[in-house]
């Protein structure tokens, strides 16, 4: 456990150096690192993404933050390809790495707004602009369908007990429906496990993501 707090404190730190850099003013931050880390999803997530939310000439950018990182960081890895801007840094040799992955794409307007980043292992907080919660349904309902992963699953969770709409259709309720029942009990041992916080991990082991389902397939009999 300790190892995800230490790497919770170094995403903080890195979105700090961001935000002093003056990169995240052109960026939206997304996935299950935003959702720990402005909305206390009660899982600690490894790789920190991001899309942009202005126009910007992604090479430049890309030569811009590769300079700017390797000033201050041990930069272990940098890819600049057709869909994403990809780096891999270290505070220095021989501690942990962290992923950022910068998607080549913009976020619609009304899909992000203003967020607080904290965490209660790092002392300071730091203002981001994060995608909305319903933009986040969106991405996490097409990321289980896609990849399957227990992660995604719960996310979705997490989104759902906290009163987001889902506005699926049926074929989309079926098909997470049948991911849900396709998780296997290693899924949430160990995968799922590994990462959740200690109060809320008997629960999953136990019940699985019974509650979802249960509103997957309500919302399917009102149809």
């Amino acid at each position: 456990m300790q190892r995800l707090i230490d790497h919770e404190v170094l995403q903080m730190a890195m979105l700090q150096w961001l935000g002093s850099k003056r990169f995240l003013g052109s960026l939206a931050f997304g996935e299950g690192t935003m959702l720990r880390l402005c909305h206390e999803l009660p899982r600690y997530s490894q790789d920190m993404d991001f899309w942009f939310f202005k126009e910007e000439d992604y090479e430049h950018f890309y030569h811009r933050l590769y300079d700017a990182l390797a000033q201050d960081h041990d930069v272990t890895s940098a890819q600049n390809n057709s869909y994403s801007i990809l780096v891999e840094v270290r505070r220095k040799k021989r501690t942990a790495k962290l992923k950022i992955e910068i998607h080549k794409a913009l976020a619609l307007p009304g899909t992000s707004e203003e967020k607080i980043a904290f965490s209660p292992h790092f002392p300071t907080q730091v203002l981001v602009r994060a995608f909305t919660l319903s933009q986040m349904l969106k991405n996490k309902v097409l990321a289980l369908i896609d990849r399957g992963e227990i992660q995604d699953a719960f996310d979705l969770e997490f989104l759902v007990r906290k009163g987001v709409a889902l506005n699926l259709s049926e074929r989309q309720r079926g098909k997470l429906i049948n991911r849900l029942q396709g998780l296997r009990k290693e899924d949430f041992e160990v995968k799922l496990g590994s990462i959740l916080l200690p109060e809320v991990r008997d629960y999953y082991n136990q019940q699985g993501f019974a509650d979802l389902e249960k509103k997957l397939s309500f919302e399917q009999c009102k149809k």
